[in-house]
């Protein structure tokens, strides 16, 4: 049976929207948080990549990278981005743009200690973006992370961290067979929503 969107299907607030919408993807996809995530220079030129979203509450979306990657002095030069989730099997796509700032330290930290050890060991040891001369340097580099470690846990590196954007828009879009796809926005209006159906 296709599958469709109604304006009377759509919960007020787009993070319940969203949270339904994610819940039933966890049944059809198998990595449900897997979203791009796109930033851009001063100057406007754009990049995207696919990241994991950690955490979805009424403060925005986290995510978790290098603060030193390319995407880190994005955010930093400008920090604004934009999300989207497919789930293909579900036709549906959601998109979200909003401000972006790092998240306390003390919720980095907390996450970081949930990862498994070679992830912890991987961003002390990688200096995301840059070049490096092969895959033999990046093992070198985590070899010496771990002696230096002699066994401790690692810590947090202060260059690695979480980001948070907070949602201006969302858009909930349902694939049509006929092309004439259902597509709701979100848009904040003071302290709510406006909702508008767009053109497909």
């Amino acid at each position: 049976m296709e599958l469709q969107l109604r304006r009377s299907d759509l919960d007020a607030d787009p993070l319940r929207q969203f949270e339904r919408w994610f819940a039933e993807a966890g049944e059809a996809v198998p990595v449900p948080q897997a979203m791009a995530v796109a930033t851009a220079t001063r100057e406007g030129r754009p990049s995207v990549r696919m990241v994991l979203l950690k955490a979805a509450d009424e403060r925005g979306l986290v995510f978790f990278t290098h603060y030193s990657s390319r995407k880190g002095a994005e955010l930093a030069a400008s920090p604004w981005a934009a999300l989207l989730f497919h789930w293909a099997p579900l036709g549906r796509q959601v998109r979200v743009e909003g401000g972006v700032a790092p998240v306390p330290e003390a919720e980095s930290d907390a996450y970081f200690a949930t990862r498994p050890l070679g992830a912890q060991l991987g961003a002390l040891a990688s200096p995301q973006s840059e070049p490096i001369a092969g895959r033999a340097e990046l093992e070198r580099r985590v070899a010496a992370v771990e002696r230096e470690l002699g066994g401790s846990a690692p810590a947090r590196p202060r260059t690695w961290g979480g980001y948070r954007l907070v949602p201006e828009s969302w858009e909930f879009w349902q694939h049509r067979d006929d092309r004439l796809h259902d597509r709701f926005r979100y848009e904040r209006a003071g302290g709510g929503w406006t909702i508008a159906r767009l053109a497909p």
